[in-house]
């Protein structure tokens, strides 16, 4: 996700969608009553209302609708009256206005909660993550680790490997020199992923020379077209890169949610439910609240968001951070169980 533009003081931000993860995340974040404006295809009428042989043309506007229904499915679906657009656009009239990876839109509330600039902010970031890139055949190699903007190449490697014709002369196993530099490069980077790539089968064949499992547990095989600088970008575009951030967004929430667990196992510092819940914001106890996202879903279409919007607020106002958790993974379905949402305390509760 790139910001393009932020005001926050009149509550807007412009946001442009990347990937798929992206549009979940505007989908999260999205209320209804928001105001969100993007460049969209409008079905316009040339001619007279009361003309039947006027043409009908599509025509890309750019409009602004007020939320009423948010949709994901492959694409992201934002419903409302337009609210703004050119002259020749009706006001008050539904329009869609669909938003793909590549798409730019302008989201406009009466106020961002924390928990939804935080879902920004992780998405905008998202090339931060701790991941090594390999690119690499049988006689080179390039690491690289992502940073905010990009990457550093960390080296470049050559192997000493006997040329086509003269495979009698013996030279290092190239294979094992890169196994071994994976192998340091992990233990002072610590990556959450390891993504290797070669334009052929070299990888399966470096695999097999990484004897540390708790390496090989991290490394992802993908697919590029040369062993260079533009390898590394090439690899950068893969869903290979995608799935790995996914992944490692997953591993954070699946952490908080077997935190809470683990409270409420041994009755600790933990409510679950949404009245336990809200007594306990109430009393101003709230360290971390844990809402599903089929749970604030299911909220938003029972038209009973703006109850869990000012318990999430509350929880803010004292200084307690909101999670929000995906039911796409199985600590997930049990917060779910829980009755979607749940919380951390500072202290123990008397229930």
């Amino acid at each position: 996700m790139k910001q393009i533009y932020s005001n926050l003081k009149h509550g807007e931000l412009k946001l442009q969608a990347e990937s798929q993860d992206d549009l979940w995340t505007l989908s999260q974040v999205i209320d209804l009553g928001d105001f969100v404006s993007g460049r969209t295809i409008r079905k316009v009428k040339l001619g007279t209302d009361d003309d039947r042989n006027a043409n009908i043309i599509k025509k890309p506007v750019f409009v602004t609708v007020s939320c009423e229904k948010v949709e994901l499915n492959g694409s992201l679906r934002v419903s409302g009256k337009i609210t703004a657009g050119p002259d020749d656009i009706s006001r008050g009239v539904y329009h869609t206005i669909d938003v793909e990876a590549g798409t730019t839109i302008a989201i406009t509330k009466e106020q961002w909660l924390s928990y939804q600039l935080d879902k920004v902010k992780e998405a905008c970031r998202s090339k931060v993550s701790n991941i090594i890139v390999v690119v690499m055949d049988r006689e080179e190699a390039y690491f690289a680790k992502l940073k905010s903007q990009g990457y550093d190449v960390l080296s470049h490697v050559e192997g000493d490997v006997p040329k086509k014709g003269n495979e009698q002369r013996t030279g290092k196993d190239f294979y094992a020199e890169l196994a071994s530099a994976i192998g340091e490069y992990a233990s002072r980077y610590k990556p959450a992923k390891i993504i290797v790539a070669s334009p052929s089968f070299w990888k399966e064949d470096l695999l097999k020379k990484i004897t540390d499992p708790s390496v090989t547990s991290r490394v992802i095989l993908s697919t590029c077209s040369s062993v260079s600088v533009s390898g590394i970008n090439e690899v950068l575009r893969r869903p290979e890169i995608t799935a790995a951030l996914r992944e490692e967004r997953l591993a954070e929430e699946i952490a908080v949610v077997e935190e809470l667990l683990a409270q409420i196992a041994k009755e600790g510092v933990a409510v679950y439910g949404p009245a336990e819940v809200k007594l306990a914001v109430e009393a101003g106890a709230v360290k971390t609240l844990l809402v599903a996202d089929s749970y604030l879903k299911q909220k938003r279409e029972q038209r009973q968001f703006a109850a869990l919007e000012q318990i999430m607020k509350a929880v803010e106002q004292r200084k307690g951070s909101v999670k929000l958790i995906s039911v796409e993974h199985e600590a997930g379905k049990k917060l779910m169980g829980l009755g979607g949402i749940a919380a951390l305390t500072r202290y123990k509760l008397n229930t």
